[in-house]
């Protein structure tokens, strides 16, 4: 019997009950309890799951599986409901169980002299035990019935006894010190199979105050000492206690039970769990894919359409909803409802429930700006009107919202991969695209992938597993998406990342969705992602040397896209350039053209700070300056850099203003006039003529 299929079976190990009438996770803790450990549940502890064909709480699931494995009482404590029991009947039988210390010393002593001589008569006995029974208390440990003393005095002193051992109704144990010194008190004793649960313990007991370390060495103390329950066959007609009546083979039984349910596992201490083996933390994660076929089987009648529907409608929704909860799963039958949107519309259903809107974020974008992206994102980026062109069409579609979607798991609204010489633009032209969409150039999100060139790196992106440093954080990635669907985001220098961080990026191009470590899962459909590297440029200034200047698009586009696949072949992962490969754009080098562009734009940038601080006016030659700047960069060595090459020939025009100022201190209101002489020297010097035309160019 595999796991899903131990998951419905009852504690004699016959399958009773079909195996998708419980949810794995139940069938591991089983696993577990039987093999003798104790058991932290964590991650989906306040989902809805399922038992025997209908939705029940969490709660309601774990006191089955309890009893299942064997345990005849299954009792509950959290911070503010105190001791419960989950199940009909287990009050009675834990109050029934209940006996004080002087009556387990007196029922442990010998019976000897008269009363040895005659038996408990039927008025003495309490309601509902037979005589000789297991619990009848005339019973001695050997299994004999000790007998009634004869005298009055004696009978009146067994019925006062007798009546110590009915039930009484059980404490609420609203302190977690008494609530743990009870569980441990029940878990030590084999006279009882019993269950204890703490629910919130985490809470209870806070790590930052020094007493909370007192409570968990008691709970490790009662999960350690937990005995194994006496099985009834023991001391009886010694039948194999290993077989049932019928001779079938049953599991071993497990021990007291004392579990902890905490919803963050960060908020309790490790060593309770990692020094002692027979503690075992089982991470619940939400429902996987055929538990959630199960729920649709379930409630899919409940969805709009749903009693037409057939299997394939629900099988879309099963591939559609990983990482949702069985709370979400509910609510996206109550949501085809509200947003009247049948289940055989998946896609159309699933971003309606996941945004929660009812208008699409980018259909909100100004029709100006998008039909006017072209000029606008051209005037930022210089000289690269291939990637200008392919960013612009995915923003219209993405306004116009039309594609080949429907799948239910919505991939970005856009997915770019910026190839091309160092410093022509691949990243001022994701700020352009945000500058553009949210009217601030910083309203992106950019992640600096030289970071992430370490293995477990890979974990800053979607979290720490359960257990590790910062599962409580969560992922840097995931969070950021959650938080802000409609985003541009930036993966600047993509090939130095470690293979694992690229791995991360196969679900989110291709599903549109990335879970957390948490189980917490964040939605990219509708964010625009870019990526950028610089792979083979290391090879431009062999094809310069080549070419010359004059080297064609054609063979700059060649060069840089067999480069990227082979970077990806020689990394082990060809599969994530199957799915960047429609998206790769080469940048163009720095033409002549565009080497003038860039200069002219830096030196405004240049006299506008000059302005803002000082007040004073900076007026260029272009005459002088264009002709240098341009021979300067016509070096295929300085032309392999780009942009920030031309910033770094700009480096002697900065230091020469500086110098002027600080020498010359002009007042508010002036200009000064800026060019290059013949030698290359800077001049900086004072314009006589105030307010003259200055010829910027």
């Amino acid at each position: 019997m595999n796991a899903r299929e131990e998951a419905g079976a009852d504690r004699t190990g016959s399958r009773s009950v079909a195996r998708e009438e419980a949810p794995l996770w139940a069938a591991a803790l089983r696993w577990e309890l039987w093999r003798g450990r104790q058991v932290i549940l964590t991650g989906q502890v306040r989902d809805r799951w399922w038992w025997r064909g209908r939705p029940v709480p969490f709660r309601t699931v774990l006191a089955h599986a309890l009893h299942g494995c064997g345990a005849d009482t299954v009792a509950w404590w959290d911070p503010v409901g105190g001791l419960a029991f989950p199940l009909d009947g287990d009050q009675e039988r834990y109050a029934a169980l209940e006996q004080r210390p002087s009556e387990r010393t007196s029922a442990a002593r010998p019976v000897t002299g008269e009363r040895a001589a005659h038996p408990v008569p039927e008025a003495t006995r309490p309601p509902g035990r037979a005589p000789g029974g297991p619990d009848d208390p005339a019973r001695a440990p050997g299994g004999d019935l000790a007998e009634e003393n004869p005298t009055r005095r004696g009978g009146l002193r067994q019925v006062a006894s007798d009546e110590l051992f009915t039930a009484r109704p059980a404490r609420r144990l609203a302190s977690v010190d008494d609530a743990l010194a009870e569980a441990h008190r029940r878990a030590a004793s084999p006279r009882a199979a019993t269950a204890f649960v703490f629910e919130d313990i985490d809470l209870a007991l806070p790590l930052n105050e020094a007493s909370s370390v007192q409570g968990y060495l008691h709970l490790r103390a009662a999960m350690a000492d937990a005995a194994t329950p006496l099985p009834p066959a023991v001391g009886g007609d010694g039948a194999d206690p290993h077989t049932d009546r019928a001779g079938a083979e049953v599991p071993p039984r497990a021990r007291n039970a004392v579990v902890a349910v905490v919803g963050d596992l960060s908020r309790v201490p490790a060593w309770l769990y990692r020094e002692d083996p027979r503690t075992v933390v089982l991470h619940i994660g939400p429902p996987d894919q055929a538990e959630r076929r199960r729920w649709f089987a379930m409630i899919g009648g409940e969805f709009n359409g749903g009693a037409d529907a057939g299997p394939a409608e629900f099988e879309a929704l099963v591939g559609a909803t990983d990482g949702m909860a069985g709370w979400e799963l509910d609510a996206l039958a109550r949501t085809s409802h509200i947003r009247r949107v049948p289940v055989h519309q998946p896609g159309r259903l699933l971003e309606r429930h996941r945004i929660n809107l009812n208008v699409d974020p980018w259909s909100q974008i100004d029709r100006r700006t998008v039909a006017e992206a072209a000029g606008e994102l051209g005037a930022r980026v210089i000289g690269q009107r291939t990637a200008v062109d392919a960013v612009v069409g995915a923003l219209q579609a993405a306004y116009v919202g039309v594609g080949f979607g429907g799948s239910g798991a919505a991939r970005p609204r856009g997915s770019f991969f910026f190839v091309g010489p160092t410093g022509v633009g691949k990243t001022e032209l994701a700020k352009s695209v945000a500058q553009l969409i949210f009217g601030d150039p910083s309203a992106y999100a950019r992640f600096d992938m030289s970071e992430y060139q370490q293995e477990h790196a890979a974990e800053r992106l979607a979290g720490a597993p359960p257990g590790f440093i910062g599962y409580d954080q969560g992922g840097e990635l995931t969070r950021r998406v959650r938080e802000r669907p409609f985003s541009v985001l930036l993966f600047d220098e993509i090939e130095k990342a470690h293979p694992a961080v690229l791995d991360k990026f196969l679900q989110i191009l291709e599903d549109g969705r990335l879970t957390d470590g948490q189980g917490r899962t964040a939605y990219f459909s509708q964010s625009l992602i870019i990526f950028t590297s610089n792979t083979g440029a290391g090879g431009l200034p062999a094809l310069l040397a080549e070419h010359g200047g004059d080297l064609p698009y054609e063979v700059l586009h060649r060069h840089f896209t067999a480069a990227v696949e082979e970077k990806f072949r020689a990394i082990g992962r060809p599969e994530i350039y199957g799915r960047l490969k429609p998206g790769v754009v080469v940048f163009d080098m720095l033409r002549t053209e565009h080497v003038v562009g860039i200069a002219d734009r830096l030196l405004g940038q240049l006299a506008e700070s000059l302005h803002e601080r000082h007040g004073v006016e900076l007026v260029h030659d272009p005459a002088s300056i264009r002709p240098w700047i341009t021979g300067r960069m016509a070096d295929p060595e300085r032309q392999a850099y780009g942009g920030r090459q031309i910033r770094n020939e700009f480096e002697p025009v900065l230091g020469a203003v500086v110098r002027h100022v600080i020498g010359h201190a002009p007042p508010r209101g002036s200009r000064i006039r800026l060019g290059i002489a013949e030698d290359g020297t800077v001049c900086v010097t004072p314009d006589a003529v105030k307010g003259a035309d200055g010829g910027t160019g």
